[in-house]
């Protein structure tokens, strides 16, 4: 969304046959086996159901049941020095104490937040674009690695809080929509952590950084801003940012069925296709998913078809707007539209995964 109001290595085989035996027994029976949880995880589902992920960011956990690798980077202010921080064993949390060492006696700020997909579609410091960020050369602020932490099942690690003026991006990815094309894509967020702000997004967005037009982002918002859209009660709401638009439903403006959602934890969720797209949100330390719309693209014109350009963004606008706040823990962007039954098991997933426990 922009200020202005003009308005993506085969895996153990016994895994995938696993993830898929437990979404198929979902689909047939429109619950999930408890099993699933303890073998599969977000991705792994996402797999199963026809809809891979093509970016998993997290700076909590793993997001493959078999990932073994970094997570984020952080950069100290002492020396300037870095560090990978990574999981405690495959498919696991954050080594937070990875982090604490390093950072110990000064600041660390993260620099990158990886892509477990395999396809390099990592996150860095946002670039300037139609903003300009506060720090050098118009660039965004990184966010301070020690200013979210929480806990996952037990064990310290940190989220990416962003403060105004905070961004990530990437303007050249592998395999995130583009035109039309279908995707899908969830966020767990702090739900009390927010603003009235331009834009707190996570999801697909224009590759130069600048406002292109209607339809040429499709990203998750979280937040109360009411300029362009806006559900029942006082927010904050989970909307679709489509640029030049946040969107609650199909109208332009106000759509009942999307309620205010505070949740400490909380999962958020936009997918679109051909002429479809929906909003999904939850508790993501207990319970389902409710569907908060589910149908045709907004009854404004140029959002279809869509003209998604397939960059990846975090906590701003399209066009580098960066005066949101707000605050991530781990997100995916799939190939194709993923089935109600597919997001269920993935919440099941989030859910088992033991946020501030």
């Amino acid at each position: 969304m922009s200020l202005r109001k003009h308005p993506r290595t085969l895996r153990n085989a016994l895994l995938a046959t696993g993830a898929t035996a437990a979404l198929s027994a979902g689909l047939l029976t429109g619950t999930a086996p408890a099993a699933r949880a303890a073998t599969s995880l977000p991705c792994d589902l996402y797999a199963a159901g026809g809809t891979p992920c093509v970016a998993a960011h997290s700076t909590t956990r793993a997001l493959y049941a078999s990932y073994n690798g970094p997570l984020y980077q952080v950069r100290r202010a002492s020396d300037n020095a870095t560090r990978d921080i990574g999981v405690l064993n495959a498919g696991g949390v954050a080594n937070a104490a990875t982090q604490d060492s390093f950072c110990a006696g000064t600041t660390c700020l993260i620099t990158v937040i990886y892509d477990q997909s395999g396809r390099n579609n990592r996150l860095t410091q946002a670039p300037p674009g139609g903003f300009s960020g506060p720090a050098a050369g118009g660039y965004d602020n990184l966010a301070n690695a020690t200013a979210a932490p929480t806990t996952v099942a037990g064990h310290k690690a940190y989220g990416v809080y962003v403060a105004s003026g905070t961004g990530y991006r990437n303007n050249n990815t592998n395999g995130v929509a583009k035109g039309d094309q279908a995707e899908g894509m969830y966020a767990v967020l702090d739900g009390t952590h927010y603003n009235g702000g331009c834009c707190f997004d996570y999801g697909n967005a224009e590759t130069n950084s600048r406002d292109n037009g209607n339809g040429t982002m499709e990203a998750i918002y979280f937040g109360n801003i009411k300029v362009w859209g806006y559900g029942s009660g006082n927010g904050p709401w989970i909307m679709a940012d489509l640029e030049n638009g946040l969107f609650s439903g199909v109208n332009q403006h106000y759509n009942a069925n999307d309620p205010s959602i505070s949740n400490r934890y909380l999962t958020a969720i936009i997918k679109g296709g051909t002429n479809r797209w929906a909003i999904r949100g939850g508790n993501a330390q207990s319970g389902g998913l409710s569907t908060f719309y589910n149908g045709v693209r907004p009854n404004v014109a140029g959002y279809n078809p869509m003209k998604k350009e397939g960059a990846i963004i975090l906590g701003i606008g399209g066009d580098n707007s960066h005066g949101a706040v707000g605050t991530f823990y781990e997100g995916v962007m799939t190939s194709g539209y993923p089935s109600d039954a597919t997001e269920n098991a993935v919440q099941t997933s989030i859910t088992a995964a033991g946020y501030g426990r």
